[in-house]
């Protein structure tokens, strides 16, 4: 007799209805039958009740084997997972007074990250004086946001904090 773990469908005499609705090991809908019914049949066909759907009224049940049953949703969580992509946010940092060879490298790059479904964050630092004219720096950022026009959207525009101000993109 297999025991469920705590999270996984409940089986068996776990299951605490009067009715259920019951497909058979065949695919086949039963209709609803009372629990004991189609725990004998569960039982008859040598495997599992198990609780598919248990907020529907009433609840559906399937004849299966449980250990498959198990390893049928491990597969699925675990193509899931696969498919799914994590997105990183990748970080480039510059100067307001920035050398055009050294911007084209950071357009560059920030093409790249884009190309590949990453979110660039743009860090424009500070240092003594610069900081009182910051309007060279938006500048930058905003000659970026012209380069890559049609390639990205921006997600936070350019704010001032502290001696930094930053703007992220993603992909378009």
């Amino acid at each position: 007799m297999p025991v469920r773990d705590g999270d996984g469908p409940r089986i068996n005499e776990d299951i605490k209805v009067r009715e259920v609705r019951l497909i058979d090991e065949n695919g086949e809908n039963r209709g609803i039958v009372s629990i004991r019914e189609a725990l004998q049949i569960a039982e008859d066909a040598g495997l599992d009740l198990i609780e598919i759907s248990p907020q529907a009224a009433p609840p559906v049940c399937k004849v299966l084997d449980f250990g498959k049953y198990k390893y049928e949703m491990q597969k699925r969580k675990a193509e899931a997972r696969k498919n799914q992509k994590v997105v990183e946010i990748k970080e480039l940092k510059l100067r307001p007074m920035i050398d055009t060879h050294d911007y084209e490298v950071k357009v560059k790059q920030a093409k790249k990250f884009l190309s590949e479904g990453n979110k660039v964050k743009f860090t424009m630092r500070y240092k003594g004086r610069e900081l009182s004219a910051n309007d060279m720096g938006k500048n930058v950022l905003n000659r970026l946001l012209e380069d890559l026009e049609g390639l990205c959207k921006v997600d936070s525009a350019p704010k001032l904090e502290g001696k930094q101000m930053m703007m992220i993109v993603s992909p378009a």
